[in-house]
């Protein structure tokens, strides 16, 4: 291995990432909402000191690819004039410095250690969460907006925290944005919990390792993961592999939205390139290029293996071609909520679809492609205080090849691809807001059938008790979660409004203004089947 020790790289890729990890755990114990304490709607990295990701734990596919772009919008702010310092913090969500969408905050923490008397930067450590409301012109901060401007408050690198005192006035302007100021205060200070528990951590291993021990195990780890991922490529079929897949619209142009992919592999090299996809969109479906860059490395990631470092190794043998303009790679200022939680699905769907030609043994067909977002806001007349509710729900995976065929292959009422969170609780949900669940279930016969059957999706019925506006961004509505060789599609999802006897069935994306008694059930798709019943 290059002269490096690997039992030596096996312990350290364990320590920086149980770093990471013990981040999500104080994270998500010092939180206030649901979303981030139940469903664990975030995630936590390690940084070298130039800012390329070295760790991360398993948290959220979608967050993790693009954070490293958050930290170097960071250091390319206060970095270059020297302007970091001990007791710094940064935080920022701005989707065209790295961000994915305005509710997703990051919080970076540079990392000082002592060296011959001065002051020595040695990493850094960053959390993303999603943050139920930043503002904007819905509850839930998810709209099905025009621009980026309505969808909340725009925040550029700033500094949180200076020399270990809180930027009052920064703290002051963004609670003055949000509707649940006290919800944000406390998630936001969980926020700053996880990292300076992960500081203090790297500044442990590097007291006992030294500083020039964990920088070159830092460049080891780096490196380890860009031959695996090189060795994956080499055993690719040399070629280009084509495919496209489609959103069902964007809330405002009821047209389908094509995603198309070419991928190249040469070698131990590969092209990833989206030229052809749609241009950008007037609705919020559009991916930043942070977004698009999650996927391709959430994509290839997963076929390497688990046993490998999570870090910025894995693209380096890769190149990702984005047309600016294009809902790949939209331009400010384009709305983007929908980008990061339905587009970025369905870039996941294209590029499986095009690797089931290179690798057909190893793709899954397609999972339900969609995160079913709902936020639900208004006045709890119980409390007598105001509420931002949202989650995602899960449905339906995709069938594999390579199992029992008598038996569902497909998982079913599972969060997929670039989603992990985890489905918010009843009991959580009912505690906190002005909600209460009539159903939730798993939707039988939603799952495709083939030799291996698609998983199932789920019915999660939702009473309002009190009046609400209620925003959804969902796909896969429209057009099926497709089949892989000669499996069956899975069933496409609904959106369905109950008021006494009456049943009104609502489209994937938009905003309603709902009254107490009624009932919103959402019916999440399933997963594609694979193979054909007579393989």
């Amino acid at each position: 291995m290059n002269g490096e020790n690997p039992i030596q790289l096996e312990i350290f890729k364990h320590l920086f990432s149980a770093l990471a990890e013990e981040m999500g755990v104080a994270l998500r114990r010092a939180s206030y909402s649901p979303n981030i304490k139940e469903r664990r709607d975030f995630s936590c990295a390690v940084f070298d000191p130039q800012g390329r990701m070295v760790a991360q734990a398993a948290h959220i596919p979608v967050h993790l690819g693009s954070m490293p772009l958050s930290v170097e919008a960071a250091v390319a702010k206060f970095s270059p004039s020297n302007n970091l310092h001990p007791g710094d913090a940064v935080i920022l969500n701005d989707p065209y410095l790295g961000g994915t969408h305005l509710p997703d905050i990051t919080l970076v923490t540079p990392v000082f250690i002592q060296d011959a008397g001065a002051q020595r930067l040695a990493g850094f450590v960053a959390s993303r969460a999603h943050h139920a409301d930043v503002g904007g012109m819905s509850p839930g901060s998810m709209p099905v907006a025009r621009e980026i401007y309505q969808e909340g408050l725009i925040i550029p690198p700033v500094k949180l925290f200076s020399n270990g005192s809180v930027n009052q006035p920064v703290l002051d302007l963004l609670l003055a944005n949000v509707r649940t100021p006290d919800e944000r205060l406390g998630d936001i200070r969980a926020q700053v919990a996880a990292n300076q528990r992960g500081a203090q951590r790297l500044q442990a291993m590097i007291e006992r390792y030294s500083f020039e021990t964990l920088s070159g195990i830092m460049e080891s780890l780096l490196a380890y993961t860009e031959r695996m991922t090189r060795r994956l490529l080499s055993t690719l079929p040399d070629g280009d592999f084509q495919f496209e897949d489609f959103l069902d619209d964007d809330g405002i142009n009821l047209l389908p939205i094509p995603i198309r992919v070419k991928i190249s592999i040469a070698g131990d090299h590969a092209l990833v390139d989206f030229t052809g996809s749609a241009p950008q969109q007037k609705g919020s479906v559009n991916a930043v290029r942070a977004i698009t860059l999650s996927a391709v490395y959430y994509v290839f990631r997963c076929l390497i293996g688990a046993d490998v470092p999570n870090n910025a190794g894995c693209l380096a043998p890769i190149d990702v071609i984005t047309p600016e303009g294009s809902i790949v790679n939209a331009q400010k200022p384009a709305p983007v909520a929908g980008g990061n939680v339905e587009t970025s699905q369905r870039i996941v769907d294209t590029l499986l679809g095009a690797l089931a030609q290179a690798c057909p043994d190893r793709i899954p067909a397609a999972s339900q492609g969609t995160m079913n977002n709902i936020t639900i806001g208004g006045w709890d007349q119980a409390r007598k205080r105001p509420f931002a509710y949202y989650e995602t729900i899960a449905g339906g995976m995709g069938a594999r090849p390579g199992v029992d065929p008598l038996i569902s292959t497909g998982p079913s009422g599972v969060h997929s691809h670039m989603t992990n969170t985890l489905n918010t609780p009843i009991e959580a949900l009912e505690y906190a807001y002005p909600l209460r669940i009539h159903q939730y279930s798993l939707r039988p016969g939603s799952g495709g059938a083939g030799l291996h059957s698609g998983g199932n999706g789920i019915i999660r019925s939702i009473e309002l008790l009190s009046d609400a506006q209620v925003t959804l961004l969902t796909d896969r509505r429209i057009i099926h979660p497709y089949g892989l060789n000669g499996g069956e599609p899975g069933k496409c999802g609904e959106n369905i409004l109950l008021d006494e006897s009456a049943e009104t069935h609502l489209p994937g994306k938009g905003t309603f203004e709902l009254h107490a008694g009624q009932i919103l059930s959402i019916h999440t798709p399933g997963g594609g089947g694979w193979g054909g019943r007579s393989l």
